[in-house]
């Protein structure tokens, strides 16, 4: 969690104040019983661009050479909460050498000077939790070479964090900052001589937000795959340093794995990644894999259905579509008009993608991306299917006016497999509800859709009407969009009748329609958090304009029939989105 998003009133943030000074007047024991075994995994790329300096953090990057990281001006809120969360370590843990480690000593001991006393930023409860998770973790890492004032030092701070934590995890938001919070109290508390108290409350504290936010489909509010994974980890990470004390692991808390991590799976790409909804984008390299293996749980939803979203996987070739109402309320301070879009991995190469979250890249980037023709499905009289909305009081637009009715099937075709799905985001405005239909080859090999528009009833006739009236009945204008990943090579193709991709492993698709649309390649963007700008990149557009009670959409992507079945695709794309091209 950052401060980008909704926290807390300024009552809250008084009392965390209150309460982190006063836990930094006790003096708890100061050693281990017993520490977790590291799990976090860093990026070894991201620790040596902070060792030269170039501090990348919430999508904004400071260059500061032979600079501490506390002397950086952070350029806002999100940055600096990222700082003090501390999850930066497991990048100079990556790392490993001397540099690294004698960087992340100065940088741990000089936050205990400045800040360890309850002063300053980073007295949230979320960003308490990460801190300590990541300190446990890599205290071999911090504490070597150190001498006895040092290591006094370091344990006395996580006892006062553990003892802050305790008694503020309340005021954490529900959901992914109450998980980070709770795990943390429990890691410390099984950890630290004299914390074994916090962890028999923590432990129950936890199976009660499991229950409370892990649906029967395995799913969260936000409907946020990329939270789910995080809230999957540290669930994950809790129940193994539970088992390693001999604690018995709640069993709400073991039912919640079991029902997210097939989920996981059914919304992981043939690539690995994560589909890029609701604010979530691929997943931390490796994250998914780990945490999974860990559950030890390896199937995935039975119907291909997982937190309103559906799958359809055959050969090398996965297709996710956003199949279900948007979230409401506050759980949809993320929320995107992305219902019916879809996203197509052949192989190990994304081809259609969605824009994906610009949080980083600051509000207007954020609202872009949340708009409906920031995603690869159809957009109708350049209205998104849902509506922003701000709330007096609330830090952040709640996703309203959103399709509420979004039925769907999955069937089995004669030569694949079928989801059929379709939503009202349009009845109220325009009378016209969009139907769409995915079909994917059983060799996966070709995927063919079908948009509609519809009429269904005497009541939406006399809405579409009325919209035609004010087109002056020239039709009410739609775009269907395919967002392309930035790796792909498009280009107009026999006679501007098709699109040719080119993938770096090799394979070719070729994107077809009926021919009754309009058919274009129009820039793009591509919205990925760790990058300095967005990347970028192409999308087909398909344009018309609905004039009867019922229009017809056809088209179709198909691999080129020199495709051979399997590639051998050795060339990756950097595995760390952080690439030295964006810092020159």
């Amino acid at each position: 969690m950052s401060r980008s998003e909704p926290q807390a009133p300024g009552g809250a943030r008084f009392l965390n104040r209150l309460h982190a000074w006063a836990a930094a007047r006790a003096r708890p024991a100061t050693a281990f019983t017993s520490q977790p075994e590291p799990r976090s995994v860093g990026a070894f790329a991201r620790g040596r661009q902070m060792l030269a300096g170039n501090f990348l953090f919430a999508g904004q990057l400071v260059e500061a050479p032979k600079t501490s990281i506390w002397d950086i001006v952070p350029p806002d809120d999100a940055f600096e909460d990222e700082v003090h969360g501390f999850a930066w370590l497991d990048d100079l843990a990556a790392v490993g050498d001397q540099k690294a480690r004698l960087a992340a000593q100065e940088w741990t001991w000089d936050w205990m000077a400045r800040y360890g006393r309850g002063r300053g930023p980073g007295w949230q409860p979320d960003l308490a939790g990460r801190r300590l998770i990541r300190w446990i973790h890599h205290a071999l890492f911090l504490l070597r070479a150190r001498d006895s004032a040092a290591s006094e030092a370091f344990f006395l701070s996580l006892g006062r964090q553990t003892i802050y934590l305790s008694r503020r995890w309340k005021a954490a938001r529900p959901g992914l900052p109450r998980f980070e919070a709770l795990t943390g109290l429990i890691y410390a508390g099984l950890a630290l001589r004299g914390m074994e108290g916090h962890v028999d409350p923590a432990r129950r504290a936890l199976e009660r937000e499991a229950k409370a936010q892990i649906d029967a489909q395995g799913g969260l509010p936000t409907r946020n795959p990329e939270e789910l994974l995080e809230v999957f980890t540290l669930l994950t990470w809790a129940a193994l340093a539970l088992e390693e004390a001999e604690i018995e692991i709640g069993p709400e808390h073991r039912a919640a794995i079991e029902r997210i991590a097939p989920t996981l799976r059914t919304l992981r790409h043939a690539d690995g990644s994560l589909a890029r909804f609701h604010g979530g984008g691929r997943g931390q390299e490796g994250r998914l894999d780990q945490a999974l293996a860990a559950s030890g749980i390896s199937h995935a939803q039975p119907d291909g259905l997982a937190m309103g979203f559906a799958r359809l996987s055959t050969g090398r070739t996965s297709v996710v579509v956003d199949a279900s109402p948007p979230p409401t309320g506050r759980a949809s301070l993320s929320a995107h008009a992305s219902t019916l879009a879809f996203e197509l991995t052949s192989g190990r190469r994304p081809v259609v993608v969605n824009c994906g979250s610009g949080r980083s890249f600051g509000p207007e980037w954020r609202r872009a991306g949340r708009a409906t023709p920031s995603h690869s499905t159809l957009c109708l009289d350049g209205l998104s299917s849902g509506r922003l909305s701000h709330r007096k009081g609330l830090r952040g637009e709640e996703l309203e006016d959103a399709p509420k009715t979004v039925p769907v099937r999955l069937t089995h075709a004669s030569d694949g497999i079928r989801f059929q799905g379709g939503h009202d985001g349009w009845v109220q405005t325009h009378g016209l509800t969009h139907a769409r239909t995915l079909e994917l080859t059983f060799d996966g090999r070709a995927i063919a859709g079908e948009d509609m528009l519809l009429c269904l009833d005497d009541r939406d006739k006399k809405r579409f009407d009325r919209a035609m009236d004010a087109h002056k009945l020239e039709g009410i204008p739609y775009q269907i969009r395919f967002h392309l990943h930035p790796e792909i090579e498009a280009h107009l193709d026999m006679g501007g009748t098709a699109v040719s991709l080119a993938l770096k492993s090799g394979e070719v698709w070729v994107f077809r329609h009926d021919g009754r649309q309009e058919m274009t390649l129009e820039p793009s963007v591509f919205l990925e958090r760790n990058r300095l700008k967005p990347r970028s990149t192409l999308q087909i557009v398909l344009s018309g304009r609905a004039v009867e009670y019922a229009s017809r959409i056809r088209w179709s992507f198909a691999k080129a029939q020199d495709t051979p079945v399997s590639v051998r695709d050795l060339s990756r794309e950097e595995e760390d989105p952080v690439l030295l091209s964006d810092l020159t």
